[in-house]
């Protein structure tokens, strides 16, 4: 019996991609989940394994061809791949037989692939149900994968960095199964292949620099090889002559300076290529303005005790920013709408969008319906959202959407900034550090507690009459906070 090997399904906005890197020839035996071939496209290398043991008996299509997704680029003969126990013996038996799959989860519409962050076990520990095994990132969230049986874990197919797709897998749990004392003293991992310890990009950093992965010592689980421990091996001071030289040549001593150099997260990439986008295909300008908080301060120190034990939550300042936002979105649809195409969206809902600083970076989850909720609704939302951030644990549907962000630098001593668009939405709205400053006030000069206000929005959308507006409003309606409370 043959079977295909195809180019896997590409995303929609990619058109065709590249065959890269061929780890076979014809006639080579191939075991199940071996990688065969790597698939590049623009975005990312995609890893094609075997489906099952056999013989690669016809290679269609070479290095550096162009194919399409789901086109057939090889035949590989099932069966014939002779198999050869190893002579220790393995790590973990199965006592019912049954190996589960780890796979990635199903990703949301939006989401093209993912990258494995980090394992949490390595081959041949033992796990429990329900145990986090693997982190999978994507551009936006962490997804955790948990085991679904007590068990071992066997193979671990697809290593910290790798590029993964939808229910890909990536790993197999020997169900049932207990740690063997039969394993070698040496090491409790099984035999990993040269292709097994590093992905295709560190298997090419690796070539480029002229070495092989004996030269690599990998620190990853399992020996697994990063590009930061082949950039460790190419900067490895050479071992010195059999003859050494009467003078020896100089050597620059750096003292304590050192540089070190990681990749980029998912995340981290993502956020700089929407910031350049929203700056290279909008119109943004940015509108300031201040307030005098003083009154919102009154308020607060007034009730605070009293909210707190009514609600069980603290009462903050962004309760009130919040409302004074939606507010001012019901007089101005203009910054409640976005652009699509040649159409304008106006959107009759108020999602607002907060800005968290999460250990990953700056994201933006989403306040559903903002009007509808109280003063507690709404600080009680957004304190579990920025919990969520912080411990990694925001879904897919609290990221999306949102119609107006507000993002509030002050908490980190910012007075002033020019907030960059959180696309597709038309506005932004950068609050800041709340101040001392003289002001004039009825001929003379008082200490009041002062805010900047800072408005960008997309003035292909929004004009500067609207925009000015918008921002007065919400600084009419933060000083005068009982406003919000008679809709006037």
């Amino acid at each position: 019996m043959t079977t295909e090997i195809k180019v896997p399904v590409l995303p929609e906005s990619v058109a065709d991609a590249t065959v890269a890197t061929w780890h076979v020839q014809v006639g080579d035996k191939v075991s199940r989940d071996q990688v065969l071939v790597d698939i590049e496209t623009d975005k990312v290398v995609l890893e094609v394994p075997a489906t099952s043991d056999g013989v690669i008996t016809e290679i269609s299509q070479g290095e550096g061809a162009t194919v399409l997704g789901s086109q057939v680029i090889a035949i590989l003969a099932e069966g014939e791949a002779a198999s050869e126990a190893p002579a220790a013996a393995p790590v973990a038996e199965a006592s019912n037989g049954t190996v589960i799959d780890i796979v990635v989860p199903v990703l949301p519409e939006s989401v093209a692939d993912a990258t494995v962050a980090s394992w949490h076990v390595a081959e041949g520990d033992v796990v429990t149900r329900d145990q986090n095994l693997v982190d999978i990132e994507t551009d936006k969230v962490v997804l955790e994968v948990v085991a679904q049986d007590n068990g071992v874990i066997g193979k671990i197919i697809h290593a910290q960095g790798d590029t993964v797709l939808g229910d890909q897998k990536i790993g197999e749990l020997n169900a049932g199964a207990t740690q063997t004392t039969s394993a070698p003293a040496a090491s409790k991992y099984e035999a990993i292949s040269a292709d097994e310890l590093a992905s295709p990009s560190v298997r090419r950093l690796m070539s480029e620099k002229g070495l092989s992965a004996g030269d690599v010592t990998g620190t990853g689980k399992g020996g697994r090889i990063s590009k930061e421990d082949v950039e460790a091996a190419a900067n490895k001071p050479k071992a010195a002559p059999a003859v050494a030289t009467p003078v020896a040549a100089p050597v620059q001593d750096l003292g304590e300076r050192s540089q070190k150099r990681v990749p980029m997260t998912r995340l981290r990439k993502t956020i700089a290529t929407r910031l350049l986008e929203a700056k290279n295909s909008t119109a943004m300008l940015t509108t300031f303005n201040e307030v005098n908080m003083k009154p919102i301060m009154d308020l607060r120190a007034q009730y605070k005790d009293l909210f707190e034990k009514t609600h069980d939550t603290r009462l903050g300042f962004m309760s009130f920013y919040v409302k004074a936002v939606t507010e001012a979105l019901k007089r101005f649809p203009a910054v409640n709408a976005s652009i699509d195409g040649d159409d304008i969206v106006y959107h009759n809902f108020f999602d607002i969008s907060i800005a968290v600083s999460t250990p990953r970076g700056l994201v933006t989850p989403v306040l559903r319906d903002a009007d509808q909720l109280g003063m507690a609704g709404i600080e009680n939302g957004i304190r579990d959202l920025a919990i969520k951030g912080r411990d990694g644990k925001l879904s897919m549907a609290e990221m999306q959407g949102g119609n107006f962000t507000i993002t509030n630098g002050g908490v980190f001593g910012s007075l002033i900034s020019t907030p960059i668009l959180n696309l597709p939405q038309a506005a932004i709205l950068g609050m800041h550090k709340i101040q001392d400053r003289p002001m004039a006030v009825n001929g003379k000069v008082e200490i009041l507690p002062m805010m900047y206000l800072a408005l960008s929005y997309d003035h292909r959308l929004i004009d500067g009459k609207e925009s000015v507006g918008f921002l007065v409003t919400i600084k009419e309606l933060l000083e005068d906070p009982a406003r919000l409370l008679l809709d006037i």
